[in-house]
């Protein structure tokens, strides 16, 4: 199955469009989920969802051509989200935000909605593909890099034979020029997406999503280190150590350079503004 890609040129630049940038279009109004319970952490929403929720809400969005956005949440993100009111605002704006980090399924469960569960990044994107390629949906990727996507797309192809994937595209690493956001925002929209995975990392891509999900007809879907996850091309941390909140201990050794901040530092100060500080946002 032929991918749609940005052929970049020898600076590392995508194609030019040729086109000025193309109005904002009007999409479906928000879906937070009407009676889904949620809950403020550090002033970040976290839904209390589940993978078959989130998954019918996708689905409803990609089928309608509505648009929309869905951020997998970790203490790293509401971390994030408080130090930036602008993207605490964009992830509070977002279709679904789901807590994929275990702290978080914590604390729901602490605030009140015992019956909380993760709906982890790595593990919804397959059950996406899986309904995807049952409906007809055509999903893309956006983000990662050039040989994740195409470890990616092989994984995929094997579990899910009629999967169409028509765009994937491993931008650069630095800030697009307006042509070039342009014209891969205008690639994406003539592949026919309707669900596009976006792994740029947080919070990248939540602020990538927030800027260009009233220009898409696609439900954007931002998933992290999925990539990597699901392809094989990076280890992923027993069941176990998931299912007691010690990922980040798995991650934080395989990855310590990249990884020692987020963790140290982050998971330090979400603990102290949580539990310390009443979960002041």
């Amino acid at each position: 199955m032929a991918s749609a890609q940005l052929a970049e040129e020898p600076g590392g630049k995508a194609p030019d469009s040729g086109a000025p940038a193309a109005p904002r279009k009007r999409r479906a109004p928000a879906d937070r989920g009407g009676a889904l319970a949620s809950r403020r952490v550090l002033g970040m929403r976290v839904d209390a969802t589940s993978y078959a929720e989130t998954a019918d809400a996708v689905i409803e969005r990609a089928e309608a051509g509505a648009g929309g956005m869905v951020c997998v949440a970790t203490a790293h993100m509401a971390i994030e989200c408080l130090d930036d009111p602008a993207l605490r605002r964009a992830v509070n704006s977002a279709d679904r935000v789901t807590p994929d980090g275990m702290s978080l399924v914590w604390a729901l469960r602490h605030m009140g909605i015992d019956a909380a569960s993760r709906v982890y990044g790595p593990s919804l994107l397959p059950i996406l593909c899986a309904r995807a390629e049952a409906r007809g949906i055509a999903i893309g990727f956006y983000g990662g890099t050039s040989e994740a996507l195409d470890a990616l797309q092989a994984e995929l192809r094997r579990r899910f034979p009629r999967l169409r994937m028509p765009f994937a595209w491993s931008p650069p690493f630095r800030a697009l020029e307006p042509a070039e956001d342009a014209a891969a925002r205008d690639a994406i929209e003539a592949s026919g997406v309707r669900i596009l995975f976006v792994g740029l990392g947080c919070p990248k891509q939540e602020r990538w999503m927030a800027e260009h999900r009233e220009a898409l007809s696609c439900v954007l879907v931002g998933v992290g280190a999925a990539f990597d996850f699901v392809s094989g091309a990076k280890a992923q941390a027993p069941a176990w150590m998931q299912g007691a909140g010690l990922e980040w201990v798995f991650r934080l050794g395989t990855e310590p350079r990249r990884l020692w901040h987020r963790y140290l530092v982050g998971n330090t100060r979400f603990l102290y503004h949580f539990l310390l500080r009443g979960n002041r946002g």
